[in-house]
C-alpha cells in the first residue's frame, strides 16, 4: 500500500552509489553512502556500536563547536549536522533524500533530534530529556558519516533544543487490536492471515497498514486535486466537482506491498526493510471517479491525443509528499480500471487509507496506489525521486548484493506484480492426522488482471499434488481479474509421523506460474516474493491424540467460518443485507 523505504546495511551499497546516497533524513529512510569526508572519516569496517564506544575509538576526531556546525548550512560549504554528542557530513546525500531536498535541508547546520522526534523511522528509543537512539542499521549508517565530535558544553544545548512542543503522532487513527503491528510510528501492520478469509472484501479496520510519516488529517471541503501537465488543461476540482464529474465507478482492487512476504527472504540472506508476513496484502471494493474520466474533463479526449502530445507516465502525488507514476498506458486506457477514489467497501475511506481521496492503480504494486492525493500530471519521464528511480523498488539478481548508481539507473521500477499465493489455513505448525485429508484454504492473486486459472496444492511437501477449487473471485473476467481468489483443497496429509510441508502455487491466465525456490529469487530490498508458500505442520499418529488436543492449534483443521459477501463479513457482519447478485462485483467495464 505504501512505499517502502527501510535502511540498507552499508555493505549492500557498491562504492559508487555509496558516494551518491547516505543516510534518509524524513520520508523514510532508505540509503547508506560514503560522503566524501577527509582521513577523519570513521572506517568504514566499524561494527554497528553506540556513540560512547565510537568515542572510545574515535578519540582522534576533532571536537567541533555548535557554531562551527551551522556554518556548514549549504553551498560550498556543505551539510553537516549533529546527532548528540556527534557531527557529521551528509553534503553528498542531499540530492537523493528521498523526501526531497527541501526537507532535509531544515536541518542543515542543526540537530537531527527535532527531525527525528517527526519521522520516528530512525529511531529505536527516545529519552525524556530530547536523547534519542538510533536503529541499529540507522547506527551503522551513521558510522560512515561522523567526522567530529560536539563540544561538550554544546551538547547540552543541543539535546534542549530536541524537545518538541507538540507531537505529530499524538492525532494518529484508532487502529484495529487484530492487526499485526510490525512498527507503531509510523505504523506497519498485516493482516492478520487467520482473518484473511473472513470475508472476501477485507473489512477496513483490517486492511493492512504502511506509512512514513503521520497520517493527514485533511478536510474534505477544503480539499482540491491539481489535474496538469502535457496535452492537458491546468484545472483544480474540489471532491464534490470530482464526485459529479461522470457516474461513480466500483471496482474491487487487491492491493499488495513490494515487499510481501519478505520475511521468507531473511531466512535465505538479510534483505531490508519491514519482515512482513504474508499479511501485507487486502482487497476492498473502491469507489470513485475513472481517471480517464477526469482527464476527458481536462481536455484529454482520447489517451492517443496525449501520447502525440509527449505523455509517456502520468505522475500521481499525494499530501505526504508521496510522488509516483506509471505508465501512460496503463494510466489513460479506461479499461485499466485507474480510480480516484473516496469510498472503501461503501463508507468514506479512513484516514489510514486516504482520506478523502486516493488512487488505485489496479494490478500494480501497492507504492503506485498514492493516498491523500492532491496532484496527477501528464508527463514525458517518469516521476524523480526515490519512489520511482531509486533503489527502494529495484529488483535484482539473487547474487547482487552491491549496486552502483549506473546500475540502479538502468533497472526499471516495479509496476505490475507476479503471481502470487498464500496458505491461510492450517496455521504454521498445526497438528494434522497422519494420512488423513485436511482441508487447505488460501487466496491467489496476479497482477496486471491476469485471472487465477489454477492453484496446486501439496500436504506431503511436493512428493504430491492436488488441484484446489476456485471460489470467490474465479469468475472476474481473465484480463481484469483485480482482486484476489479464493480457493480450497482436500489433501491427504504424509503418512509418516513427523514435521511435514503444506505447499501451493498458483498459475495465472498467462500461465505465469510461482518459482519453487526463495532462494532462486532473492534480491537485496526482499521484493515480489512470490515462491511457493510453504506451511510446516506436524503429522501427528492415533497414539499422540492427547498430546494433540492440548495444544492451541487443533488436530484437525477447524471448519471454515461461513463466507458472507457484506462489506464487513465475519466478526464484522453488516448489518446490511448482501448486494443483490446482479450488482457487479469487479468493476472492469462495470459501473454502478
Amino acid at each position: 500500500e505504501e512505499p517502502s523505504f527501510s535502511d540498507l546495511p552499508t555493505a549492500m551499497l557498491g562504492r559508487g552509489f555509496r558516494r551518491a546516497a547516505g543516510l534518509a533524513l524524513g520520508s523514510g529512510a532508505l540509503l547508506a553512502a560514503h560522503s566524501r569526508l577527509d582521513d577523519r572519516r570513521v572506517p568504514s569496517s566499524w561494527p554497528v556500536r553506540s556513540a560512547a564506544a565510537c568515542e572510545a575509538a574515535a578519540s582522534e576526531l576533532p571536537t567541533f563547536r555548535r557554531d562551527d556546525v551551522a556554518k556548514h548550512a549549504g553551498g560550498d560549504a556543505g551539510v553537516w549536522v549533529m546527532l548528540g554528542s556527534r557531527v557529521f557530513d551528509i553534503t553528498h546525500f542531499i540530492e537523493n533524500h528521498p523526501g526531497g531536498m527541501d526537507k532535509i535541508m531544515m536541518a542543515a547546520g542543526k540537530s537531527l533530534e527535532p527531525f527525528w522526534a517527526l519521522y520516528r523511522q530512525h529511531v529505536e528509543r527516545a529519552g525524556e530529556d530530547g536523547s534519542i537512539e538510533a536503529k541499529e542499521h540507522v547506527e551503522q549508517l551513521l558510522q560512515e558519516y561522523q567526522i567530529g565530535w560536539l563540544h561538550p558544553d554544546d551538547v547540552k544545548e543541543a539535546a534542549a533544543c530536541a524537545r518538541a512542543a507538540d507531537d505529530p503522532y499524538a492525532n494518529q487513527p484508532a487502529r484495529h487490536p487484530a492487526l499485526k503491528v510490525l512498527s507503531e510510528i509510523p505504523c506497519s501492520a498485516e493482516l492478520p492471515a487467520s482473518l484473511m478469509m473472513d470475508s472476501w472484501l477485507t473489512p477496513a479496520p483490517l486492511w493492512y497498514v504502511r506509512h512514513h510519516h503521520p497520517v493527514p488529517d485533511l478536510d474534505a471541503d477544503s480539499f482540491r486535486l491539481r489535474v496538469h501537465g502535457l496535452g492537458v488543461q491546468d484545472r483544480e476540482y474540489s471532491l464534490a466537482q470530482l464526485q459529479a464529474l461522470a457516474q461513480k465507478a466500483e471496482v474491487a482492487v487487491t492491493v499488495q506491498c513490494g515487499g510481501n512476504r519478505r520475511g521468507e527472504y531473511n531466512d535465505v540472506r538479510k534483505t531490508s526493510g519491514n519482515e512482513w508476513g504474508t499479511g501485507a496484502i487486502s482487497n476492498a471494493r473502491f469507489g470513485g471517479v475513472r481517471l480517464s474520466d477526469v482527464l476527458r474533463d481536462a481536455g484529454v479526449s482520447q489517451p492517443a491525443e496525449a501520447v502525440r502530445a509527449g505523455v509517456q507516465h502520468v505522475h500521481f502525488e499525494g499530501s505526504d509528499g508521496c510522488r509516483v507514476s506509471v505508465p501512460a498506458k496503463k494510466a489513460l486506457d479506461e479499461a485499466g480500471d485507474v480510480l480516484l477514489a473516496w469510498e472503501m467497501n461503501g463508507e468514506p475511506l479512513p484516514r489510514d487509507h486516504g482520506y478523502p481521496l486516493r488512487v488505485l492503480v489496479p494490478g500494480h504494486v501497492g507504492v503506485r496506489q498514492v493516498k491523500w492525493l492532491t496532484e496527477v500530471q501528464l508527463a514525458e519521464e517518469d516521476a524523480p525521486g526515490m519512489w520511482n528511480r531509486g533503489l527502494a523498488y529495484k529488483v535484482f539478481g539473487p547474487s547482487v548484493t552491491s549496486v552502483t548508481e549506473e546500475e540502479i539507473a538502468a533497472t526499471p521500477t516495479m509496476q505490475e506484480m507476479p503471481v502470487q499465493s498464500m496458505i491461510a489455513e492450517p496455521r504454521p505448525n498445526a497438528k494434522l492426522d497422519a494420512g488423513s485429508p485436511v482441508d487447505v484454504r488460501g487466496v491467489a492473486w496476479s497482477g496486471g488482471g491476469r485471472g487465477i486459472v489454477r492453484v496446486d496444492v501439496s500436504a506431503d511437501g511436493g512428493a504430491s499434488w492436488h488441484k484446489a477449487t476456485l471460489a470467490e473471485g474465479s469468475e472476474q473476467p481473465p484480463d481484469r481479474a483485480w482482486a484476489w481468489t479464493f480457493w480450497e483443497a482436500e489433501v491427504p496429509v504424509a503418512e509418516a509421523e513427523g514435521a511435514t510441508t503444506i505447499i501451493c502455487k498458483a498459475t495465472d491466465a498467462a500461465h505465469n506460474s510461482q518459482p519453487e525456490s526463495v532462494a532462486g529469487i532473492w534480491n537485496l530490498r526482499g521484493l515480489n516474493n512470490n515462491s511457493w508458500h510453504r506451511v510446516p505442520v506436524v503429522a501427528i499418529g492415533d497414539g499422540d491424540d492427547d498430546e494433540a488436543a492440548s495444544e492451541p492449534q487443533a488436530a484437525a483443521a477447524p471448519a471454515p467460518p461461513a463466507r458472507s459477501n457484506s462489506r464487513y463479513g465475519g466478526a464484522f457482519e453488516s448489518s446490511e443485507p448482501p448486494a443483490p447478485p446482479s450488482e457487479p462485483r469487479y468493476g472492469g467495464a462495470f459501473r454502478k
